[in-house]
């Protein structure tokens, strides 16, 4: 992939992890003997296109400054906020270059050719998100416990990450979200919001975010998987 714009990428890494139940945030979590954090900025330090990673932790985050990558000099540390989208505000801020890109920083699996295609296709128009479409029947609940409706699957994607949109486009549209208390999910979210329409790229279902216990050895397994690909 060609690239003539290099990208800044930000991974928002303020968060703790509830749904865990770990002892630390999943993000500080060990993972084939690394934390999945670095794992994740592995991968964008790895791609040639990405001259800065913007890294959102919270204020008193006392195991970010242990890790070597860190010390990085492509790599810069902020305040993140209390929420996603407020960590995400705050390294907006920093981004120097025309295009930016967000990734979860426990999203560790990603694959090089969805990150070229992602950088590819948020050049263009209203930006783009990678994206993986849903296969399962869906169900909509009634709030206590049983199926209100089942709901098509045509056209419903799930959402993922990278996400990678013009830098003032999105900083426009994020503070604007935030200043009218809309709930913003992703950057994407935000981008509608703004009237934009941002593209989806279909990437792969192996993409996973590290959320519950189970996903930690899922993630584990994808990542072997890849590096005997490589051998």
């Amino acid at each position: 992939m060609t690239v003539t714009s290099p990208f800044t990428a930000v991974v928002p890494a303020a968060g703790v992890g509830k749904r865990m139940g770990a002892s630390l945030p999943k993000q500080y979590l060990t993972l084939d003997g690394r934390t999945v954090l670095e794992h994740t900025l592995d991968r964008l330090l790895g791609h040639p296109a990405i001259a800065r990673i913007i890294v959102a932790t919270a204020e008193h985050d006392s195991w970010f400054p242990a890790l070597a990558v860190a010390r990085h000099p492509r790599v810069l540390r902020v305040a993140g906020g209390r929420e996603r989208a407020d960590s995400v505000h705050n390294a907006l801020a920093r981004v120097e270059t025309e295009f930016v890109l967000v990734h979860d920083a426990a999203r560790p699996c990603l694959h090089p050719a969805d990150l070229d295609a992602v950088l590819a296709a948020g050049r263009l128009g209203d930006g783009a998100i990678l994206a993986c479409r849903v296969r399962d029947s869906m169900k909509r609940g009634d709030g206590r416990g049983a199926i209100l409706e089942s709901v098509s699957r045509e056209e419903l994607w799930h959402a993922l990450t990278p996400q990678c949109f013009a830098t003032v486009l999105l900083r426009q549209a994020l503070a604007g979200a935030l200043a009218a208390g809309c709930e913003i999910t992703d950057e994407a979210s935000a981008m509608e919001w703004a009237g934009h329409r941002p593209r989806l790229v279909e990437g792969r279902a192996d993409n996973i975010k590290i959320t519950r216990p189970e996903d930690l050895g899922l993630a584990g397994f994808f990542l072997q998987q890849r590096i005997e690909s490589e051998q």
